[in-house]
């Protein structure tokens, strides 16, 4: 099974409709794929249609040793299935900072699962914390969105040296596969430099053995789309809302170009598989 995280810890980059969007195009290509959502905010879910009352378990319950994975999964359209969030997660962070081994919990109920799927993603929160350590202990694969933007390269040395340490303390197989950039204007002179400073920041690390040695940019950029911003709002993903739009079109490419790429797959994470 092929795992991968979605991650940044910036806000507003993306990371939640690149999740979302990629994970349904890899349906639609035919694979079984499970979404985890892993972010408090449940973005994920409500961009799906799903939202989980105060009184049924979430992946709150799935961390706390409550629920197994199979016990709260969904599936939200053909070959596509959801692990869903909801705002008591944040209240992980405090309970399982305790916990010993809190940081492989998730990988290890992923490893309990006995549904066997192609591949695996999983939206991390905002943030550093315990949720991504979790997300990125348990995956084999990073992908990371980007907007095009000054502010957004600000946090990618610390996101960066996250990876790192998780791939040399607790998952060594951790690679980051790529960055997409999301939100792209390709008629703006920012978005071009941000994209030619990114790929000479990863073309100098080429011959390096980390886990970024082999990441560059996706082909395939994100564009602005205003229909991207309105599927969540009716709880479908792009291809539901709007399958002949730009947004459906750039998610199409980028599935298939992922596809393509030989990622580290994450087997480290599920012996069902």
């Amino acid at each position: 099974m092929r795992s991968i995280a979605v991650i940044n810890q910036k806000g507003g980059v993306g990371k939640t409709t690149t999740a979302v969007n990629l994970a349904a195009s890899l349906a639609d290509s035919g694979q079984r794929v499970c979404l985890i959502d892993l972010d408090p905010q449940a973005h994920a879910s409500l961009h799906l249609g799903v939202t989980v009352p105060e009184s049924v378990d979430s992946v709150y319950g799935v961390l706390t040793g409550r629920r197994a994975l199979a016990d709260i999964r969904q599936m939200v359209a053909e070959k596509f299935w959801l692990v869903p969030s909801h705002l008591d997660l944040a209240a992980a962070e405090l309970e399982l900072a305790t916990e010993v081994g809190r940081e492989t919990i998730l990988s290890d109920c992923i490893a309990q699962d006995p549904e066997p799927f192609d591949i695996l993603i999983v939206d991390c929160p905002p943030s550093l914390g315990i949720l991504t350590l979790n997300a990125l202990t348990a995956v084999g694969e990073v992908l990371l969105p980007l907007q095009p933007h000054f502010l957004a390269l600000h946090g990618l040395s610390k996101l960066l040296q996250t990876v790192q340490v998780v791939s040399e303390r607790l998952n060594p197989d951790l690679r980051l596969t790529g960055v997409v950039l999301c939100m792209f204007d390709a008629g703006t002179r920012l978005a071009n430099e941000v994209a030619n400073d990114v790929c000479a920041f990863f073309e100098q690390h080429r011959e390096s053995s980390g886990p970024w040695c082999e990441t560059d940019i996706f082909a395939t950029r994100i564009r602005r789309n205003i229909r991207l911003a309105e599927a969540p709002s009716f709880g479908q993903s792009i291809f539901q809302y709007a399958p002949h739009s730009h947004g459906a079109e750039d998610y199409r490419r980028l599935a298939g170009e992922l596809t393509a790429r030989a990622g580290s797959s994450g087997q480290r994470v599920s012996s069902a598989a």
